[in-house]
């Protein structure tokens, strides 16, 4: 083990001194680029274009361009790349995840490598995790970008299809994760060819890689359509299950969430709905309402699972507390609610087109990221994605002292350490934000900071 921890240290090292020796190679053309007049940098582009077409590679071209798109930063954004931002565009450039502390810079450090693949003419996607910092940069570096002679697009919701073929065909896309996945997925649902938005998935930045590859990377994508199906089954089965005495027709186990009838609750069953054996092959669909009866009446529960409002039965976040817009529970279970809450009974959805996230990533040419904590994922990232993550230094050195973890033998004790840390703070003038998973836990926290005073 000590072995392989320090073959792995040894590594890094050699990878950030190769970083080093490139960003410096950058540093060097500083004068020669600052002595070019806008025009000359404009047409440098055009150059690294013309170049790219004739054979040279982007590896070939990094050096030169980096130094570029530096020079440009400083005169369009005021802002002028560390040597350690030189060093994450390297590592994004080759298709690596640059872990860069908070505040080191991540947005100015993926222009240089977006520059460059920019230069391919093939795209190059900028990844965010939601619309609010895809709309920032895009506006933000975008100034950097068109002054450099390239286009770039906003790709988000609620835009045409004449709109997004738009964005995904400038030489930068700025994107959300889902936007990127449901447009991929619409894709490949239409007639035409022309009708398709996306180019073929050529090289990605994504920020909050650990969040977007490994947080989310099994959740799935999916896009439904209305399937015809009667709903009479549900209210007859619902009217039924209502009837039922738990322990005599039904078991259940509240803390695996499952129920199931008992002998005597399926004799019911078959002689209610005249059948004469209930699990016959032929009687999967009824035995399949009858489950989902019993989950809904005795396993759901309303204003805790999920509320009724406007005569809509609506999710509820185990974890928030928030209402879930537009989700519906799968398998029937929502339209087996509705019977339960006497409201109109939608129709089933069903799935058209699905994809992880993890799945529709792997499909670019090229794939790189930024996040501040990925180290802890590296064999994930390996493994999945042949990604390496490489550790950059920061600019200056941290002046911040960071402690152990607290241990503590039970959560009472847990919970009473937070409180009083929260009223010594609240003592000296200390404003405290407190963020808790639960609903529970904040109303324990609270009980407990009334406690205090």
């Amino acid at each position: 083990m000590a072995n392989f921890l320090k073959r792995i240290f040894e590594n890094d090292k050699a990878e950030i001194k190769s970083l080093e020796k490139q960003a410096d190679k950058i540093i060097a053309l500083e004068s020669t680029m600052a002595a070019l007049s806008d025009e000359e940098l404009r047409n440098k582009t055009a150059e690294f274009q013309e170049r790219y077409q004739k054979g040279e590679t982007l590896d070939q071209l990094l050096t030169e361009a980096f130094a570029v798109v530096r020079e440009a930063a400083k005169r369009v954004l005021g802002l002028f790349p560390y040597k350690v931002q030189l060093m994450g565009g390297i590592t994004l450039h080759k298709g690596n995840i640059a872990e860069m502390k908070t505040g080191e810079g991540k947005t100015l450090t993926a222009t240089m490598p977006v520059y460059l693949n920019a230069i391919s003419g093939d795209g190059v996607h900028v990844v965010t995790v939601n619309e609010y910092l895809a709309s920032r940069d895009a506006v933000e570096m975008g100034e950097l970008y068109r002054f450099l002679g390239l286009t770039v697009g906003l790709n988000v919701t609620g835009k045409s299809s004449e709109e997004k073929r738009a964005a995904y065909n400038a030489d930068i896309t700025y994107s959300t994760n889902n936007e990127l996945g449901f447009d991929y997925l619409r894709d490949n649902m239409v007639v035409y060819r022309n009708q398709m938005v996306q180019r073929p998935l050529n090289f990605a930045v994504v920020d909050e890689v650990d969040s977007i590859l490994v947080d989310e990377a099994r959740t799935p994508l999916i896009i439904s359509g209305q399937a015809e199906k009667s709903t009479a089954m549900y209210n007859r089965t619902d009217f039924f299950v209502k009837s039922l005495k738990e322990e005599e027709d039904y078991t259940i186990d509240l803390t695996s969430k499952s129920i199931s009838l008992t002998d005597t609750g399926i004799e019911k069953s078959e002689k209610t709905f005249h059948v004469d054996n209930l699990y016959d092959v032929d009687n999967t669909n009824l035995v399949h309402h009858l489950d989902q009866a019993l989950r809904a009446n005795y396993i759901m529960i309303l204003d805790v699972d999920y509320v009724v409002n406007e005569g809509k039965v609506q999710i509820v976040d185990q974890f928030t507390g928030r209402i879930m817009e537009g989700r519906r529970y799968s398998d029937g279970l929502h339209q087996a609610i509705e019977a339960k809450e006497n409201v109109e009974i939608q129709n089933e959805s069903r799935t058209m087109a699905t994809i992880t996230f993890q799945n529709y990533f792997r499909m670019y040419t090229k794939l790189s990221g930024m996040t501040g904590t990925a180290k802890t994922e590296e064999e994930e990232f390996r493994e999945i994605y042949n990604m390496e993550v490489i550790q950059i230094p920061t600019n200056k050195p941290i002046i911040r002292q960071d402690y152990p973890d607290l241990l503590f033998p039970n959560l009472k004790s847990k919970y009473q350490a937070v409180a009083k840390d929260i009223k010594a703070r609240y003592e000296k003038g200390q404003p405290v934000l407190v963020g808790t998973v639960a609903i529970e836990t904040s109303e324990l926290l609270s009980r407990l900071l009334k406690q205090e005073g």
